[in-house]
């Protein structure tokens, strides 16, 4: 699948598990979304969903080191009414949701700017990978607005003082500060950003596949319960993987190989 402004390509890796990148493309705009962005961006996603060999999803932008997502179109949003606000802002959120919910790892790469919306969308992901001069923040206070959407995942990734710090004054900061209060999980040079990524994709890749989509879908289901109805998901999860031979055959391989090791 290709839009002029998301791209996704589908790329084999040496093990020839398969890995989509989806690329935002509107650098005229630093790939700030649109209502049309937004829905082809959450279309892309969908339609990933439906992959069934699929290992996992890398979400960046395009321009280089100029943006991962600048934020939501500031064309748009200053001729909006209350309706079309709403409609704008559910596109959004729908585009996150399907990023949440796609049934394999996602995750963002990011490189410059990574505002507002853009922010939401890396909230989305389920880990997160930042060149050093990455530039973080949720300007919207600036403009008028609040946070909104899935900016209430914040709290779960830095915590409620550091989100209220975040969303009432606006400011932009750094990838080293967004590494230490664990908005992303790793940092490096923008040149080896690429490296940081494929370490992921090795490890996610290394894994069994259904294991791995089990136990997304399980970390989701913990966001949304109590303590004791999370614990009773992981039961019913386990009871789950061996419906599927990977328990069997993964285990198998282990002892093979320690056999192995202690031959030599």
């Amino acid at each position: 699948m290709s839009e002029a402004d998301i791209r996704v390509e589908i790329r084999e890796r040496s093990s020839g598990a398969r890995v989509a990148w989806v690329t935002v493309d509107r650098q005229d705009r630093l790939n700030a979304l649109d209502t049309a962005q937004a829905r082809r961006l959450a279309a892309a996603f969908d339609g990933l969903a439906g992959d069934g060999a699929l290992r996992t999803v890398v979400l960046t932008g395009a321009g280089a080191t100029k943006a991962f997502v600048g934020g939501a179109d500031l064309g748009e949003l200053g001729q909006l009414d209350p309706a079309s606000a709403r409609q704008f802002i559910t596109d959004l959120h729908l585009a996150c949701a399907a990023i949440r919910a796609c049934p394999v790892p996602v995750i963002g790469r990011i490189d410059g700017y990574c505002l507002g919306a853009g922010l939401e969308v890396a909230a989305s992901c389920d880990m997160r990978a930042a060149s050093d001069t990455a530039v973080f923040g949720m300007p919207e206070v600036h403009v008028g607005l609040p946070s909104v959407i899935e900016a209430a995942l914040l709290p779960g990734l830095i915590g409620w003082g550091r989100t209220r710090e975040i969303l009432l004054t606006g400011r932009t900061f750094g990838a080293d500060e967004a590494l230490a209060m664990g908005l992303v999980e790793r940092v490096a040079p923008a040149a080896a950003l690429d490296g940081a990524v494929d370490a992921w994709l090795d490890a996610i890749c290394a894994a069994a596949p259904q294991a791995v989509r089990s136990q997304k879908a399980l970390i989701g289901r913990w966001e949304e319960v109590s303590l004791q109805d999370g614990i009773l998901a992981g039961v019913d999860a386990l009871a789950a993987a061996y419906e599927t031979d990977e328990p069997r055959t993964r285990v198998a391989a282990f002892f093979e190989a320690r056999a192995a090791a202690k031959r030599r």
